[in-house]
């Protein structure tokens, strides 16, 4: 194990922990690269859907010119062994790699969110190297954190007693994969440009990549060898090596070019140091992606989706940049004029997040899923609205629609993109809500009208009432309350009728939720969504001047039956129910469960009641719409002390320390053999069921860190700080990525359910319609932490005894801080 952390506990990797990290680059919804451990660029996914496995052969290399023979390595660390053995052909041996040219031997890596550094070394180069990967990341500024751009800037400094000349390369193979397309490499300012033009078979394949430098030595070759076998690389190599820089014209006839390089000499005297500066841009205008509609398919992941369709006759989708920007040549023009302002302004940011005294595990778990918004999981549509996959399957997106019931998790957009995230409230209750108040959970793309042919998720619907209540008070845009609060009242209306139709208070018919299938009868979980969204009306309607009683009248009815008829005196359990409701048997209802119900599975119901419910189990999830509250800025609405003594019951019970043990017989890699991990349900009292819901021996970061986030809410820090280390020691680079906290696909949604940590720990909540800060903090004495808002973010917490704030960027409008 070659995993240390620094004097603030920051994770510092090396060796064997270097394996499998692959840090996003990009912008939101704009494409990724990574940035591996060892320095390579892999992962490449520039056309609107993930290519996890997409290693083009790119990479930078350093020359130094000696008297007897010249120096040259690869600037990257050793190549993993993951990738010399068991990896898509490597038993052919790795065709098309550059593996086999010589790497620096030391490599460590280290990050601070949108910055990821790499410190390369080696005993034979008389040169230390750094690489620092960024792209920009500019809270509240969605714009400039939505390009499809990456930086790498390598720094060199002379370790000897000698005078140093070298050149720095960057070199790379066209990876354009376009059957029958037209490819070229152009030259422009500083570097060069591969395009591909498409074919009549797929004409939605054009697109371009760019890699240019600012520094003026620089000389260009965009016409790499032609030829066959390993001739392109070889020879490619050979000009690396001779320590020249090569500069030819473009190639205008004939075979295309299969490469091209461009170099940068420089000399450096003992101590000196030189940075070079390398910017990547990428522009794909189309995609041939339409998802929704009547042409649906299944989803290979086994999920409530429908996996995406596509149309070979139209260019169904544009990423936002597209309607931007024009072409290449001005997008890469506006990413070299503000490349500085740009790497400013995510300096500012990464500073002032990193400025903080909360325990690093938390300022990791929140930072590490930030790249999630680099990743392909996340979309922006041409007109700037955001959509979301769940996460990414290895080459394409996985469970569509922005899903209400998984993104209702994600707090950091919230709070980072306010406008962003308001989008998705727009989406919800217009294109997604028909005119009952029904909605569909999961939004087509283009964003459209949807249909309504399926269940609407209670959780999901439920929790979008909440977050309207969240989303106004953090942009205080009172008007667009105003505008949608009718649609709000018809959505929250078709709940009530639907899932609660004699008015108690309680969802017992049943309710569609995130584990995809249907709860029957009342639980806690659902209903505390439920009662969540019926206060958040009330406060909303309040506010408005409508009259809300109906709603006040449910909520204390629904909430006299959870506290008293669900919880059993250490959890909030589920009373199933499946007779006596105005659904029908549940053999014959509709359900996600494509078998249906087999004649085993009928004598089971007649025995336990309907599959893949939860009964009497401690369930992590149990009063997750309390949680939401929270976040929202809702407050408290259950008996505190018996949401307290849940969630120390979910601590009891459902975390493991080894789960070597555990039989999972679903979905076991998110967490096994010597990993720990919580549960997201145990039977701890007995009675489990022979079927419970399916994930339910299941481990996923997203529920992980409510539950941790809930606990210290609740003021049991030390119990949900446990939680969160354990959960981030599975991402230690030498099995897991990081960077990927993955579920069902990599990158996924929920894990952004940790930016809670923060509120949960510093209580700090600013409210921009009162114009008020609150300050209720589970930390002991004086403390400091990020906070951001809709038009600007800084530092808050305790100061000598009393709260405060120091904006930092953009500007705050306080007119009170009050500490609770």
């Amino acid at each position: 194990m070659s995993l240390k952390k620094d004097g603030v506990g920051k994770r510092i990797y090396r060796d064997d922990n270097l394996s499998q990290i692959a840090f996003p680059l990009g912008g939101i919804g704009a494409g990724m690269i990574c940035f591996e451990g060892t320095g390579a660029l892999t992962n490449f996914s520039l056309k609107s859907h993930p290519e996890v496995f997409n290693e083009p052969n790119i990479f930078s290399a350093v020359t130094v010119k000696g008297q007897k023979k010249n120096t040259s390595l690869v600037l990257e660390g050793r190549v993993p062994d993951r990738k010399i053995f068991g990896a898509r052909g490597t038993a052919n041996g790795g065709h098309g790699k550059n593996y086999g040219l010589p790497r620096f031997f030391d490599a460590e890596f280290s990050s601070e969110f949108p910055f990821a550094t790499l410190r390369l070394e080696d005993r034979e180069m008389p040169l230390k190297a750094k690489i620092t990967a960024w792209s920009p990341f500019t809270p509240p500024d969605a714009d400039n954190s939505s390009l499809p751009v990456a930086a790498l800037e390598f720094s060199f400094r002379n370790k000897g007693r000698e005078k140093i000349e070298a050149v720095y390369s960057f070199n790379a193979k066209v990876f354009h994969s376009v059957k029958d397309g037209k490819n070229f490499i152009s030259k422009t300012k500083g570097g060069f440009i591969m395009s591909e033009k498409g074919s009549e078979k797929e004409p939605w394949g054009e697109g371009y990549f760019c890699a240019r430098t600012d520094d003026p030595a620089v000389k260009v070759n965009p016409s790499w060898f032609r030829g066959g076998w390993f001739d392109p690389l070889t020879m490619a190599w050979k000009d690396i090596a001779s320590g020249n820089c090569v500069e030819k014209p473009e190639i205008r006839e004939g075979e295309s070019s299969p490469g091209a390089s461009l170099f940068v000499p420089f000399k450096l005297k003992p101590g000196e140091k030189k940075v070079i500066r390398l910017m990547l841009s990428w522009y794909i205008p189309y995609t041939n992606i339409l998802i929704g509609g009547p042409e649906k398919k299944d989803c290979s992941a086994g999920c409530d989706c429908s996996a995406p369709k596509t149309n070979p006759k139209k260019d169904n989708y544009r990423p936002w940049y597209s309607a931007k920007f024009a072409g290449i040549e001005e997008l890469s023009g506006y990413w070299n004029s503000k490349y500085d302002f740009l790497r400013e302004k995510s300096k500012k940011f990464s500073e002032c997040f990193y400025d903080t005294d909360l325990p690093h595990d938390i300022v990791e778990a929140v930072s590490a899923n930030f790249s999630i918004l680099k990743s392909p999981t996340v979309m922006r549509q041409y007109d700037g609205r955001f959509w979301a996959w769940e996460g990414c399957c290895d080459d394409s997106g996985c469970c569509h629609g922005s899903c209400t019931h998984v993104w209702n998790y994600a707090q950091a957009i919230a709070h980072l993109f306010p406008a962003l995230e308001k989008s998705l409230r727009d989406t919800e209750f217009n294109e997604c809500q028909d005119e009952r108040g029904h909605q569909n959970f999961r939004a087509w793309l283009p964003i459209r009208k949807t249909d309504h042919e399926f269940h609407a998720a209670a959780d999901g619907q439920l929790g979008g009432i909440m977050k309207v209540y969240r989303d106004w008070k953090i942009s205080g845009d009172t008007a667009w309350l105003k505008k949608i609060w009718p649609k709000v009242k018809k959505s929250l209306d078709y709940c009530i009728e639907t899932w609660d139709p004699d008015h108690k208070g309680i969802l017992v018919e049943p309710h569609h939720n995130t584990y995809d299938i249907e709860f029957w009868g009342a639980d806690g979980m659902c209903t505390s969504f439920y009662l969540g969204a019926l206060k958040a009306a009330v406060l909303m309607g309040e506010f408005l001047g409508d009259d809300c009683s109906k709603y006040n009248e449910l909520f204390e009815n629904g909430k006299k039956f959870l506290e008293t008829q669900l919880f059993n005196g250490e959890y909030f359990v589920q009373k199933i129910q499946w007779k006596g409701l105005r659904a029908p048997n549940p053999a014959e209802a509709k359900t996600m469960d494509v078998s249906k119900y087999s004649p085993d599975a009928k004598k089971l119901l007649e025995k336990e009641g309907p599959k893949y419910q939860y009964g009497t189990g401690c369930l992590s999830d149990g009063v997750l719409g309390t949680w939401i509250a929270l976040v929202c800025g809702i407050g408290e609405f259950i008996d505190s002390k018996k949401v307290g003594k849940h969630l120390t019951s979910v601590h009891k019970y459902n975390l493991r320390k080894n789960l070597s043990k555990h039989v999972n017989p679903q979905r076991p890699t998110y967490a096994l053999n010597d990993d720990g991990g919580l549960l997201l349900c145990t039977w701890p009292k007995g009675s489990s069921l022979s079927l419970p819901f399916p994930y339910s021996d299941e481990v996923w970061t997203g529920y992980e860190y409510q539950v941790a986030s809930h606990l210290m809410f609740m003021g049991h820090v030390k119990e949900g700080l446990e939680i969160v280390k354990i959960a981030r020691a599975r991402y230690e680079g030498n099995i897991r990525n990081p960077y990927n906290e993955y579920e069902c696909g990599h990158w996924y949604g929920r894990a952004l359910s940790s930016y809670g940590l923060i509120q949960g720990m510093t209580g700090i909540h600013y409210d921009a319609v009162e114009k008020t800060l609150y300050v209720d903090p589970r930390i002991k004495g004086d403390f400091k932490s990020f906070i951001c808002t809709a038009t600007g973010y800084g530092t808050a917490g305790i100061r000598k005894g009393k709260p405060f704030l120091n904006i930092v960027d953009g500007k705050i409008d306080v007119k009170k801080i009050i500490k609770l």
